[in-house]
């Protein structure tokens, strides 16, 4: 589809040679027969004005004007009484070959994919409402390069934000602003690569074969995996995996949704202390608990060891691409020179808005909103499932946005995934997020977050014989 080019009169490209013979009339219109040809101009896009052209190229408006006429007539434009001169359709059509049909995914009526916010409530007066404040109250300097660590003004009220909210030791010196986890992770393990940290273990499930343990091969580090149990990350066993280095959500894990029990938190500093190792702590879901406040963050137990990483993905929505690191000192200024090699800092306005909404309470009142929103739909899904599948137990903190459905032994895993397809129901299995992706015991991780009460109702109650291990048609 052609770009619907506003203004005036749009540029485009055409060079004329002088030395060449030919007149520069048969240049134009040849250098005009192959963009389109090419398909540089596509169908339906507007060219310049013949006033613009010839000022452009510096000849005269007759001949621009004669050169669109010979090619209206050959059929590579069109022009109508009153509106711009586009190249024609026909004329490509005829000349361009047909591009080849992507194979189309076909479109689901119900996805539950985890890890999905509610994409239809992003507080966009809200946002707009930061942004113009941003704007109004911007300093010239800030559209310079500034602070690779980000906006000073950001980072102060996160601090404030982070010590009132998660109990974290938070000092803005020691922030760093990212483009979210993924960035936050790979930077803070290309430091701790550069200190001699050659292994870091990872939660299973939690983090499977993807582009999260894919970050500690691309920073030169082996990444291990250590189990997840009831009360959280196997402690005994991450001592003995040689790790000097762990990523884990103990606030609410993903996917399994338990919280990091008290003594384990203990334990883990103290391995921490004795193996001189870092806890990279991914401040998932922290924000949303419904059951009672969420637990604090753990790295405001040992700020020293512990890097907490947060973002506003969940919070808000992906496509805003900010997030946040609190640093261990011994770290801070590996990270900030990382940051500032990877992009020289993230985008300055974004961080002012995201400053803007936090300062004015309407961050706050989103969040409140959304635990609402998302505490009924859990409920939803607790009673579809309690109504048409009944003997089918739904584990996880009455918290986040998904839920772990745990199917009859010896169900195939797999084959119910791809028999809710059929049914157009999107559904995940928790071996997506196993360390080489073990199918058992069967479980489905039920992300809620993007499905309204309805579509929640009505997905169960499609695939409720298949959650029993009814595999009919």
């Amino acid at each position: 589809m052609a770009v619907k080019w506003a203004g005036l009169s749009p540029e485009l490209l055409l060079a004329l040679d002088r030395t060449r013979p030919e007149p520069l009339r048969v240049q134009l219109e040849g250098a005009l027969r192959d963009a389109i040809r090419s398909g540089r101009l596509q169908h339906g896009e507007r060219l310049p004005s013949s006033r613009e052209m010839a000022r452009e190229l510096g000849v005269s408006r007759g001949l621009v004007q004669d050169c669109y006429v010979q090619l209206q007539a050959e059929g590579y434009l069109s022009t109508q009484v009153g509106s711009a001169t586009r190249v024609s359709g026909a004329a490509q059509d005829a000349v361009s070959p047909q591009p080849k049909k992507k194979k189309t995914t076909p479109k689901l009526d119900v996805d539950f994919r985890p890890g999905v916010p509610d994409l239809s409530s992003f507080p966009r007066n809200d946002w707009l409402w930061a942004t113009r404040e941003a704007l109004r109250d911007a300093p010239n300097a800030l559209f310079d390069y500034g602070d690779p660590r980000g906006s000073a003004d950001l980072r102060g009220v996160l601090a404030a934000y982070l010590r009132r909210v998660r109990g974290a030791a938070a000092d803005p010196e020691r922030t760093v602003v990212c483009t979210g986890f993924a960035q936050g992770l790979s930077l803070t393990l290309a430091a701790l690569a550069g200190t001699g940290v050659h292994r870091v273990a990872f939660e299973t499930p939690g983090y499977g074969d993807d582009d999260t343990t894919a970050a500690a091969t691309r920073a030169g580090m082996e990444p291990v995996a250590v189990p997840v149990d009831e009360r959280g990350v196997d402690v005994e066993a991450l001592a003995a995996s040689g790790a000097r280095a762990v990523v884990l959500t103990p606030a609410h894990q993903s996917p399994t949704g338990v919280v990091l029990a008290a003594e384990r938190r203990q334990a883990l500093v103290a391995w921490a202390e004795q193996h001189d190792a870092t806890i990279l702590e991914d401040d998932y879901d922290a924000e949303f608990r419904y059951d009672r406040e969420p637990v604090g963050a753990l790295q405001g137990l040992c700020p020293d060891r512990v890097a907490l990483l947060g973002t506003v993905s969940k919070s808000l929505a992906p496509v805003v691409r900010l997030g946040w690191m609190l640093c261990p000192p011994s770290l801070i200024a590996a990270i900030a020179a990382e940051k500032e090699g990877s992009d020289r800092g993230s985008p300055g306005l974004d961080q002012l808005a995201m400053a803007r909404l936090i300062e004015s309470g309407r961050y706050d009142r989103h969040l409140r909103r959304m635990r609402a929103v998302y505490a009924k739909r859990r409920e939803v899904l607790v009673e579809s499932l309690a109504r048409h599948a009944p003997g089918i137990r739904l584990t996880g903190l009455a918290a986040g946005f998904h839920a772990v459905a745990h199917l009859p032994d010896g169900v195939d895993e797999q084959a119910v995934i791809a028999a809710a397809r059929e049914r157009s129901i999107g559904l995940h299995g928790m071996s997506e997020q196993r360390a080489g992706g073990a199918t058992t015991p069967p479980q489905l991780v039920l992300g809620f977050g993007n499905v309204n009460e309805r579509a929640i109702a009505t997905g169960i109650a499609a695939i409720a014989d298949l959650l029993q291990g009814k595999m009919t048609a």
